[in-house]
């Protein structure tokens, strides 16, 4: 595998040699090779041939791939458990994961803006490399742009990702089924709630920490252990609600979802209390729901409570029940949830 990482002389690029991005129209190559000597190539390349091409050759195994592509433009970059540059990562890495794949190589590209400081630079690009060595996937290609001040907001990040499918049969919506069971990966809200504090300077004690990790390893244990796997779906934007609600229509289903089952942890349930959010609609990004069959519901809970004990079976696909629909029963009876007209919190990946 080779790999490579583009700067464009033709575009604006950053002096390396001040503190921060600034624009330099028409620069040469030198600059470039800075950039990518001081920046990129400590962070990603593995051998003297990485990140000297504009593309990458790949050597990816037969079978089916998965592709997904996802840009990131979360504020503030910097979070308690994680910033933009892991989470770019991560987020790649678990799309594959939820289609039964292996990741084989990511790609990067980023949007800077004029005046980002150097150090801000290094430190998300050494988040990704943690980040992609945690789950075991190369970073191969990419490339930078940098824009003037006020059109950036920061950096933007997007990557893009392949991955080998290791399931023995397909897994999407279409494979869920009455009777099936629903698991939930751990405790839910974190990363929302961890990014509303930060932005709202609102000091939680104990302060609430993002979810944001792969979710690779225990997708890979369940494959290894022959559970079979109907569909999993990882819980982003809009939360457990939306997913499980986007699934239900999709296979034309109806689920039930037990309240006192489904995990928040204190810190997070206190922080939705008070900004009279919803847990269920607040994002995630080291969570997902994998809906199993009934016979196998333990087996898999077990699995995933060996990487968190807060992991629980929190509902079932039901064998009557409006179409598309997922009700939360709760001690004074049950009700319907619905899909938000919008995003409760904006920017959060």
């Amino acid at each position: 595998m080779t790999s490579g990482f583009a700067f464009s002389p033709s575009c604006p690029v950053p002096d390396v040699d001040s503190e921060c991005i600034e624009l330099a129209h028409g620069a040469g190559g030198l600059l470039t090779h800075r950039l990518i000597e001081d920046i990129f190539r400590p962070a990603f390349a593995q051998s003297p041939e990485d990140l000297t091409h504009d593309g990458a050759l790949v050597d990816v195994p037969s079978g089916q791939l998965a592709f997904t592509t996802d840009s990131y433009v979360v504020q503030p970059l910097f979070f308690p458990g994680g910033d933009i540059g892991s989470l770019a990562v991560n987020g790649a890495v678990n799309d594959l994961a939820m289609c039964g794949a292996r990741p084989v190589c990511l790609s990067a590209g980023f949007v800077i803006e004029e005046g980002f400081p150097i150090r801000d630079l290094r430190r998300i690009a050494g988040s990704m490399q943690s980040a992609a060595q945690a789950a075991g996937v190369r970073l191969v290609t990419g490339d930078t742009k940098v824009v003037e001040h006020g059109k950036g907001d920061g950096v933007y990040i997007n990557t893009s990702g392949i991955g080998a499918v290791v399931t023995p049969a397909p897994v999407s919506p279409a494979q869920v089924r009455p009777g099936d069971r629903i698991i939930v990966s751990g405790d839910i809200g974190r990363h929302g709630m961890a990014i509303m504090a930060t932005r709202e300077r609102l000091g939680f004690e104990p302060p609430i920490v993002s979810d944001c990790a792969p979710v690779m390893s225990p997708v890979l244990r369940l494959i290894e252990e022959v559970i079979p796997l109907h569909c999993l779906r990882d819980l982003t934007r809009g939360g457990l609600a939306t997913a499980l609600l986007e699934i239900a229509q999709t296979a034309g289903v109806a689920m039930l979802l037990e309240q006192s089952d489904i995990p928040v942890s204190p810190p997070v349930r206190g922080a939705c209390e008070i900004l009279g959010l919803d847990p269920l609609y607040v994002a995630n990004e080291g969570r997902f729901a994998a809906l199993v069959p009934p016979d196998a519901a333990v087996a898999a809970l077990a699995v995933l409570r060996d990487f968190d004990p807060s992991a629980a079976i929190i509902g079932t696909v039901e064998e009557a029940g409006a179409v598309g629909s997922v009700a939360l029963r709760t001690l004074g009876g049950s009700y319907a949830l619905d899909l938000l007209a919008c995003e409760q919190l904006p920017r959060i990946c």
